[in-house]
């Protein structure tokens, strides 16, 4: 594999940027093109056109899906490995008994109000959006999706 750079960093899925976006693009213009230039089936025109939107819409969220999904599977890892460099144990047993709402909203405080909420979250089970109102000294993630 060739070394990473700015010439190279862009990644393509060539079945979806190249051949199904595209396709659902001329279908897209084809369909309005069709709906002000074929009279007699112009309900059949729109109707093409809404459910060749529907698509790219779906082809779009599906995308931001799998972008949210990764997040949240890092989140979980940044937990894990916070845990550990504060207990210095495995979190296994702390994370079942979690949300994971909880432990998205504990990666906001930091370390000395996280082992606080931490035990205050699974003592009385407060909410994610309970501990995120009880930090006291918020630590911004500005690397969101």
């Amino acid at each position: 594999m060739k070394n990473q750079n700015y010439n190279n960093y862009i990644k393509f899925y060539p079945p979806h940027h190249f051949i199904y976006l595209p396709l659902l693009g001329f279908l897209q213009i084809l369909g309005i093109w069709k709906i002000f230039n074929d009279e007699p089936n112009q309900l059949i025109w729109i109707l093409f056109s809404i459910v060749i939107f529907l698509f790219i819409y779906l082809a779009l969220m599906v995308r931001q899906h799998y972008a949210l999904g990764n997040q949240d599977r890092i989140v979980r890892l940044e937990f894990k490995l916070r845990y550990f460099e504060l207990f210095g144990k495995s979190s296994d047993e702390v994370e079942t008994q979690l949300s994971s709402g909880q432990i998205a909203a504990l990666r906001f405080a930091y370390d000395d109000e996280f082992k606080v909420l931490l035990e205050k979250a699974i003592q009385q089970n407060i909410s994610a959006d309970e501990i995120k109102k009880s930090i006291t000294n918020w630590k911004a993630d500005n690397n969101r999706v």
